[in-house]
């Protein structure tokens, strides 16, 4: 793969710049600070895109290379893979994808895997490199090749590690020690105390003899609940008694009523009735009052016809003349009583109709209330009848009950309420206890299901934890896999090609690199003594670094991938700079190395030996 072309739009502090390259060596100069660390985000940022996650950094990626000056923060970028495809790349930073072209100028962005997070992963399906790789290989960067002598052990030991794993931030030693802490922090053993294992085991004997206790509670749950049944029941029952003597009650009350009016009646037809006797005394006493004055002017008529007889047979003056006088007057009380008899026959006969006329009408009176008691009595028989079918109906659960409480007197009905009601609180009472049992014991319950819940939980922990220590196990045993593969079949050949490129770069001075356990990385000299690297000079150190990711760069792609020097050589001399140069050129005639500098010299030596280059200037 090449990089044939870069426009810079805006990005950081490079604006409106336009980059060609060719095919091999391409110098990339500035001095400090002119943006070739820019320049070389850029490029990584065409493939990958610009993160927006700060990673625990002060600012972002996409912070930190949004131009402040400019609107335009964009790029292109036009590259060809080792089939000759060439594919062209349009990103607008601000957007998480880019637009991606053919050699015929084709859109074909969408022929690729757009990943939610990542967006577009067109570079990494043509190379099967991602960005981490590509910055931990492919780009060789002044960090990570420039160190002190503090820093030269760490270096060494990134060596190591990727002869022994692979990856130069991962050594087996230390990845199987953190494994081991992780597996006896994280998870414990059945030796240990206080360990995540530990504390979950104990944590589940105590949950399962609170369980234990509870079950019994649990038992009598279902005998409470029994009972409330059971009472609800009997309150059911009662409050329809009660609703059933309440109606008979209502019944009777409503009978009780009719029939006082009946007894009303009655007893308003004895007082008319009382009132025709009294009528029909008057009548006869005023038969009897004029029989008396019948006979009273029947005496007084026979002594006139006595006085008269005596008149004619006495000749005593006196005794003529008083009886004279007596006849007078009993004549004149006799015409006087006459008179007054006629006049009294017409006042007596008016007054005989009157009270006739009265005994009729409280007859009539009589008739009526006689009816009307009557219908009260038949309708009194007929609601009755009536209302013991719907009693009957309504209740029809309880027929024979129903009929003792009909015959009932409404004393014996109030005392039969009475009792039942008792009976009723009673049962609310009881029900009342029971209630409160069951909701103890409910509370229990959900005690219990709540404890249930947590031992599942805590048995579930315990199969992560399981399942935890399984998989470290598991990546234990991988790593060691991989330790055992990596040191019998690719250690050799990585050791065998860092030797071959440090015996070229260094011109013999060093021919033959091992990775032995326990040491670490051993060179040997020209008198045939082997060193460990550490104690070799920072300059030689950078030398076998460089090497050794010269020599990871022919592993990681299909692709024969540029390589991307970011100030490699500031502790280089000049004759170890003409070595790697002169190696670079004669090694890699089929890879494009683009090298990043502030120095004159990588030109320099590359004109004083005719190797031909291509040069960007960025101030």
């Amino acid at each position: 793969m090449k990089i044939n072309y870069l426009k810079i739009n805006g990005f950081g502090k490079l604006e409106d710049k336009e980059i060609k390259m060719s095919e091999n060596i391409n110098l990339i100069y500035g001095n400090n600070e002119a943006g070739k660390s820019t320049l070389l985000k850029f490029i990584a940022g065409m493939f990958y895109g610009i993160s927006k996650n700060k990673n625990k950094k002060e600012f972002s990626d996409y912070e930190r290379y949004k131009p402040w000056n400019k609107d335009e923060f964009s790029g292109k970028i036009i590259y060809q893979l080792d089939n000759n495809e060439q594919y062209e790349v349009f990103r607008d930073f601000t957007k998480k994808n880019p637009i991606i072209y053919n050699k015929n100028g084709e859109d074909i962005s969408k022929h690729f895997n757009i990943d939610k997070t990542k967006g577009n992963e067109f570079f990494y399906e043509q190379t099967q490199i991602d960005e981490e790789t590509f910055f931990s290989t492919a780009m060789i960067s002044q960090k990570q090749v420039v160190l002190d002598n503090n820093e030269q052990q760490t270096l060494t030991q990134k060596m190591a590690n990727i002869l022994s794993t692979g990856e130069e931030n991962i050594s087996y030693k230390k990845a199987m020690e953190k494994l081991n802490k992780k597996q006896l922090e994280e998870i414990g053993t059945e030796r240990t105390n206080e360990r995540p294992i530990n504390i979950i085991n104990s944590k589940i004997e105590e949950i399962k003899e609170e369980i234990k206790e509870i079950k019994l509670e649990k038992e009598r749950k279902n005998e409470v609940a029994e009972n409330i049944k059971n009472i609800e029941k009997e309150i059911l029952e009662k409050n329809t008694k009660i609703e059933l003597i309440k109606e008979i009650k209502k019944y009777k009350e409503e009978e009780r009523i009719e029939e006082e009016k009946i007894k009303i009646n009655k007893k308003i037809i004895e007082e008319e009735n009382e009132k025709i006797n009294n009528l029909k005394n008057k009548i006869n006493n005023e038969q009897k009052n004029k029989n008396k004055k019948n006979y009273l002017l029947f005496i007084m008529f026979l002594l006139i016809i006595i006085n008269i007889l005596l008149l004619i047979f006495n000749k005593n003056k006196i005794f003529l003349w008083t009886l004279i006088a007596f006849s007078i007057i009993s004549i004149f009380l006799i015409i006087f009583n006459y008179r007054k008899k006629i006049k009294n026959k017409n006042l007596q006969k008016d007054y005989k109709n009157k009270i006739k006329n009265e005994i009729e009408i409280i007859e009539n009176n009589i008739k009526n209330i006689e009816n009307k008691i009557k219908n009260t009595e038949r309708e009194i028989n007929k609601n009755t009848e009536t209302e013991k079918i719907l009693i009957k109906n309504k209740y029809n659960k309880n027929i024979e009950e129903i009929d003792n409480l009909l015959n009932l007197n409404s004393e014996k009905i109030n005392i039969e309420l009475e009792e039942t009601e008792n009976v009723l609180s009673a049962s609310r009472l009881k029900l009342n206890t029971n209630e409160i049992d069951y909701k103890n014991l409910e509370e229990k319950e959900n005690k219990y299901v709540e404890l249930e819940e947590k031992l599942q939980g805590y048995l579930q922990e315990k199969e992560d934890l399981k399942s935890l220590n399984n998989s470290i196990e598991l990546t234990k045993q991988a790593l060691e896999n991989a330790y055992k593969k990596m040191k019998n079949e690719i250690t050799p050949k990585f050791t065998k090609n860092l030797s071959e490129i440090v015996e070229k770069i260094s011109a013999g001075k060093y021919k033959n690199v091992k990775f032995m356990d326990g040491e670490g990385i051993i060179v040997e000299l020209e008198n045939g003594e082997y060193v460990n690297a550490n104690k070799l000079s920072i300059g030689t150190i950078d030398q076998l670094y460089l090497s050794l990711r010269l020599s990871a760069i022919q592993e990681i792609s299909e692709e024969n991938m540029p390589i991307i020097l970011d100030e490699a050589f500031a502790y280089y001399d000049t004759e170890r700079l003409t070595n790697i140069l002169t190696y670079l050129n004669k090694t890699y005639t089929n890879k494009q190395i683009i090298i990043f500098t502030c120095s004159k010299r990588e030109q320099e030596i590359l004109e004083k030996n005719n190797i031909k280059y291509t040069i960007t200037n960025l101030q």
